[in-house]
């Protein structure tokens, strides 16, 4: 059965002694979170669990709990482990979850429960925790900065020849699991092809080694042909047993059936791709690859930067404000250019502070005629969107202007926020798996840095 909150423990008035009390960020933390609708919403995702949840079975972890300790561990950068020893060894984290003397609740149960929350309600929270910011004073909406950054995700660096390694292993692995829910016996199936595999592959890494000889790069196609050849032999296997668990009935098959088409299918299409690439020499789209198995939808971008020609993960469209809030975010699928995406942000943001801002800036990557064109038919006042390519006398003198120079320089900002959201709330990579789990991670990462920023803001006022 679901639970709301824990009975009251005040932990500190246990232990008067120590004089203990919450930092005054951290305390103005704890009021932000004590709001109903932030609150309502993370319990109408976490009833979602079982039909029941809300009614029935054992007391479960109360949702202000739960809320509270994802908070925590992204606003510390810990993983769930983390925050099962932190929480529980500090009599202040304990009492700002409100766990009193309760048991920390194991990490793969926090895990479980944070799987359950929904992007929608992640962009609902950003957008209550917003308007908390206005209701606070520590932003208006009155100036709005765009840009774009990649997240990466938790992926090896992808090449034609590890990806069928990990195919070969992963249907080994998952044909071992079958072979022991149809026969009850463990058994090595396709442990020699998995050690051939890595053979194979470390051959061909090292024909692409500084060192290698003419001889050694011109194996190399008849390496793949060895190593394409392994993969499509676990790949027939696979699609022979999945034929066999098909015709079974039994609950503990049914995962098993799925694990297997979902992962023959990608290794169907990695086994394509490298046909295409190295046997043919075709050019393979960036669009059209497939980099990781696990994480398949991770995407190829490039944004022309030296030190990282490619970065594999997904963009991300952010929106800030002044006052340092960031109030939209977007995981964009692909590569898409950056310009489409600044009508949306401006809708938004009408929508959040019930006008548009004066000051609008980003870089030249959202200059389109269409973008100034409608900043223009919304009176924004102040517009700073660089043109690319050669200006006119007259659009240098626009440029050179005072307030334009002013605007601009302040864009330069949202480069250091998002340095700080990758540095400090983990938005460099993604630990969570999934599309939705990159959608939760970079939602929960916003939320905690928001908080933080109205917290620190409202706390220095307080201070005065």
């Amino acid at each position: 059965m679901l639970r709301d909150r824990s009975a009251p423990v005040d932990l500190f008035a246990l232990v008067p002694a120590l004089g203990l009390r919450f930092e005054p960020e951290l305390a103005e933390l704890d009021r932000l979170l004590e709001d109903d609708q932030i609150f309502q919403r993370v319990k109408a995702d976490l009833s979602r669990r079982r039909p029941h949840t809300t009614e029935t079975g054992r007391p479960s972890t109360p949702v202000e709990v739960v809320l509270r300790l994802l908070v925590v561990q992204h606003l510390y950068a810990w993983s769930y482990a983390q925050t099962e020893h932190f929480v529980g060894d500090s009599l202040v984290l304990r009492q700002f979850c409100r766990l009193g003397l309760d048991p920390v609740p194991h990490h793969t149960t926090l895990m479980r429960w944070s799987n359950l929350l929904q992007p929608q309600t992640m962009h609902r929270l950003l957008d209550r925790v917003t308007e908390l910011a206005r209701s606070l004073k520590v932003t208006r909406g009155r100036k709005l900065r765009v840009d774009s950054t990649v997240v990466a995700t938790a992926i090896h660096y992808p090449t034609d020849s590890t990806l069928l390694f990990d195919g070969v292993r992963v249907l080994s692995r998952l044909i071992q699991r079958a072979s022991l829910v149809l026969t009850g016996r463990r058994r090595g199936v396709g442990a020699q092809r998995t050690r051939a595999a890595k053979q194979l592959v470390r051959r061909i890494e090292a024909t692409a080694a500084a060192h290698a000889t003419a001889g050694d790069r011109a194996e190399r196609p008849t390496l793949y042909r060895q190593l394409l050849g392994l993969a499509q032999t676990s790949l027939d296997q696979a699609e022979r047993v999945r034929h066999t668990l098909a015709a079974r009935a039994e609950a503990t098959v049914q995962p098993l059936h799925s694990a297997l088409g979902h992962m023959a299918e990608l290794v169907q299409q990695v086994i394509a791709q490298t046909e295409r690439r190295v046997l043919q020499g075709e050019t393979v789209p960036a669009s059209a690859k497939l980099v990781s198995l696990f994480e398949p939808h991770t995407a190829i971008v490039r944004r022309g930067k030296a030190h990282l020609p490619a970065e594999f993960g997904r963009k991300i469209m952010f929106d800030e404000v002044e006052g340092g809030l960031v109030t939209r975010y977007s995981v964009l699928a692909g590569n898409p250019p950056d310009a489409p995406e600044l009508p949306h942000s401006l809708a938004h943001h009408q929508t959040c502070f019930g006008q548009v801002p004066t000051v609008l800036t980003a870089d030249r990557a959202f200059f389109t005629f269409d973008n100034e064109r409608l900043a223009h038919d919304l009176h924004i006042r102040s517009v700073a969107l660089p043109r690319q390519g050669p200006l006119t006398p007259k659009q240098k003198e626009v440029r050179h202007a005072v307030a334009f120079r002013r605007a601009y320089r302040w864009r330069a900002g949202i480069e250091g926020r998002i340095s700080v959201l990758k540095r400090r709330f983990g938005l460099a990579r993604c630990r969570y798996h999934g599309e939705q789990g990159m959608e939760r991670w970079v939602g929960w990462g916003l939320l905690a840095h928001n908080l933080r920023q109205i917290s620190r803001s409202v706390a220095s006022e307080t201070a005065r």
